[in-house]
C-alpha cells in the first residue's frame, strides 16, 4: 500500500540497546512515559471517503517515530461492524521488524451484554501473548482491565461518565488495581505532547510512568486502539 505520508521528515527515534528479559521491541517503551498516536491516511482513501484499512504512527513526546501500526480487517466487517469488528494490528519498528500484534475478535458493541464485552489479546514477540485487554461491566463508565500473560488482574483504566463532543478533553484514567491511584491516562487531547503534527487527523495521547513494565506498556498502547475505535472515532 502507498501512503501519503503528512510527515514525511518525521524521524525515527534512536535504537536503544538491548534489556536482558524484555521483548524484542519493547527496549524503545523502557525509556519514554509518553506516546502520541497519529493516524496516516492512503491518499485515495482521502480523495475517495473510502477507509480500507487503518495505518498509525507511533511517537514520542519529541515528535520522533518509534513504531508504525497497520490494522489489518476484512473490508467489508470494517465497514458493517465498525467498531465491534475484528482485526490484527501488527505494529512495526524502524528496520520493519513485527514487535507487536494485537488480535481483537468480533463481539457486539453492546456494554450491557456480559458475553459482549469487548476484549483483545497483546502478543510481543508476535505469537507471544505478553497480556489482555477486557471491557468490563458498569452502568455508566467505560471501564478495562490489564491482564498479565496469565490473565491477572495488573491494572484498571476508566473514562468519563458521559461521552460526548460537548466534552473538550477526553480522558481515560489508568488505574491502580484498588482504584487509589491514577498513574496516567489516554485522552483524545493531549497537552504537553507535540503540537502541530498530523492536525485535522485522528490523534490521541498516552501517558504512563516511566519505571512501568514495559509489557504493560504495551498493553496500554493496545488498550488505547480500543478506546479510539469504541469512542474517540465517534467523538471526532
Amino acid at each position: 500500500m502507498e501512503f501519503f505520508d503528512l510527515q514525511p521528515t518525521l524521524q525515527w527515534m534512536f535504537v536503544p540497546k538491548k534489556i536482558p528479559n524484555c521483548p524484542p521491541g519493547l527496549e524503545y517503551l523502557a525509556q519514554i512515559n509518553q506516546l502520541i498516536v497519529c493516524q496516516r491516511f492512503d491518499l485515495q482513501d482521502v480523495i475517495g471517503n473510502l477507509e480500507t484499512s487503518k495505518a498509525y504512527e507511533v511517537m514520542n513526546n519529541q515528535g520522533e517515530r518509534i513504531y508504525f501500526a497497520e490494522e489489518k480487517s476484512n473490508f467489508f466487517l470494517q465497514n458493517l461492524c465498525g467498531s465491534s469488528r475484528p482485526f490484527t494490528m501488527t505494529i512495526y519498528d524502524n528496520v520493519g521488524r513485527d514487535v507487536i500484534t494485537i488480535r481483537k475478535a468480533l463481539r457486539c458493541h453492546c456494554c450491557c451484554i456480559n458475553c459482549s464485552l469487548q476484549k483483545l489479546k497483546v502478543e510481543a514477540p508476535p505469537g507471544e501473548t505478553i497480556g489482555y485487554v477486557y471491557q468490563n461491566f458498569h452502568p455508566f463508565l467505560p471501564t478495562f482491565k490489564l491482564k498479565n500473560e496469565n490473565k491477572e488482574d495488573v491494572m484498571k483504566i476508566r473514562g468519563p461518565c458521559v461521552i460526548s463532543s460537548c466534552i473538550r478533553d477526553l480522558n481515560f484514567n489508568l488505574l491502580s488495581l484498588d482504584e487509589e491511584l491514577v498513574l496516567g491516562n489516554v485522552s483524545k487531547h493531549c497537552p504537553g505532547f507535540v503540537t502541530g503534527l498530523l492536525t485535522d487527523v485522528d490523534k490521541f495521547g498516552i501517558q504512563f510512568p516511566f519505571d512501568l513494565d514495559v509489557k504493560i506498556k504495551a498493553l496500554m498502547l493496545g488498550a488505547s486502539f480500543l478506546i479510539d475505535y469504541m469512542y474517540f472515532e465517534l467523538w471526532s
